[in-house]
């Protein structure tokens, strides 16, 4: 332990704990030191010199650990793209030996080192890489516009919450599930009837871990689009965890940064809250709660309708229906039956309703055509600010506004 007010410049650890560390590792007989904190690249190569040994900060290891994992060509993308934007400032520490005089038609002349060729290699790759994964983007974003006809569903959460197991147990897919760290680097999408003709598209995306540094969470921001284009987030939490409530914490700020978790606006009587996705908190593993009933209680003080669901190795311990069922309530709330009047002489208004809502019939009286269709809440905005006569059909709601979508948990 050391009490400093900010990390030393050079060395990170002040001078004593560095020599107190070389004392450790002599002792232990340890080849790899591991820091929980980012270095900078100054920090990594001195304390490689005064300790002799491999040094590795946090984002070193979260980005070895996801080149293991990636699988998709999409996926090995973004990781390379996150450790070339890793390595760029730190060329310094591999390449000082290299340094020599170079010329030539097209080099910048004699003195140019090695260091600046590989440093003007990196970026051109990282531009190519960005350029790639821009595609990428754009061709997730098509597909989605071609499957806007089903509700749209993101499992969000820490990393090794369980989501891929959810995902496996609701729709009955075969879906790659591991009992480790970022198991998952690749959106998976799968179609899951929650009941009563309701059917939501389910994605699955990457883990959030603590810290995660800035420049990752940029690499895969194609990757979390799926986030950002769902009509629901369910956000999966690892209730058998002991700092669930950190994780917790830890998820809702990656989402704030990505934009799904807006700040408060207005002041006092003004103050509005934030204009936030609608969020099902699911507590996952609860076959490994000692008292499931008491963490609920426990919960439910912050998360009122939250849902606690168990979807480990063995299919037949798998316990879904409430989260089936909050599913089918979110459904119900962002497709109501509604009854649109449109002037018969408003052809396009028309052809957009039987473009993008369910029709499920429609009569014409004196001019007028009534359309009676599911529609989406969104295009329910937007056909009330346009001024069309709109109405909600029996038994239909709008649904919750809040953060939390209740279900019959």
């Amino acid at each position: 332990m050391q009490r400093i007010e900010a990390p030393t410049p050079n060395l990170y650890l002040g001078p004593g704990k560095v020599e107190e560390l070389q004392a450790v590792l002599q002792q232990a007989g340890a080849t790899l030191i591991l820091f929980d904190e980012p270095l900078s690249p100054a920090q990594g190569v001195n304390l490689e010199k005064m300790t002799g040994v491999r040094v590795m900060d946090r984002s070193e290891v979260i980005l070895d650990i996801f080149a293991t994992r990636a699988r998709s060509a999409e996926a090995r993308m973004q990781v390379e793209l996150a450790q070339l934007e890793y390595l760029l400032p730190r060329l310094t520490r591999m390449w000082t030996h290299l340094s020599r005089i170079r010329g030539g038609i097209g080099l910048r002349g004699p003195g140019e080192t090695q260091l600046e060729t590989d440093r003007r290699a990196i970026r051109r790759k990282i531009a190519v890489l960005r350029r790639r994964l821009e595609d990428v983007a754009e061709h997730r974003a098509n597909q989605r516009q071609g499957r806007r006809d089903l509700p749209q569903a993101a499992l969000v959460g820490y990393t090794n919450a369980g989501k891929s197991s959810l995902l496996r147990a609701l729709s009955g897919a075969e879906v790659f599930v591991e009992d480790r760290l970022f198991a998952t680097l690749d959106t998976l999408t799968r179609e899951v009837d929650v009941g009563d003709g309701y059917r939501f598209r389910l994605t699955d995306t990457v883990g959030f871990i603590r810290k995660l540094p800035h420049h990752l969470v940029a690499s895969f921001r194609a990757t979390l689009e799926e986030a950002r284009d769902a009509d629901l987030l369910l956000h999966v939490i690892d209730a058998a965890h002991p700092m669930w409530e950190e994780q917790v914490e830890v998820v809702e700020a990656v989402l704030e940064e990505m934009g799904l978790y807006g700040p408060e606006t207005g002041t006092g009587a003004g103050r509005r809250p934030p204009e936030r996705k609608r969020v099902i908190h699911v507590f996952n593993k609860a076959d490994l709660v000692l008292d499931p009933a008491a963490l609920l209680a426990q919960v439910r003080e912050r998360f009122p309708h939250a849902v606690l669901t168990s979807a480990g190795a063995d299919p037949a311990a798998h316990d879904v229906a409430s989260l089936r069922a909050a599913l089918r309530t979110s459904a119900q709330a962002l497709r109501p039956v509604a009854r649109v009047r449109v002037p018969v002489s408003d052809g396009r208004l028309l052809a957009e309703l039987h473009r993008e809502a369910e029709v499920l019939g429609q009569t014409q009286t004196d001019g007028v055509v009534v359309v009676t269709a599911r529609v989406e809440a969104r295009m329910l905005g937007r056909l009330r600010r346009g001024g069309v006569d709109v109405s909600l059909g029996e038994g239909s709601a709008e649904g919750p506004r809040g953060n939390d979508v209740q279900g019959d948990a």
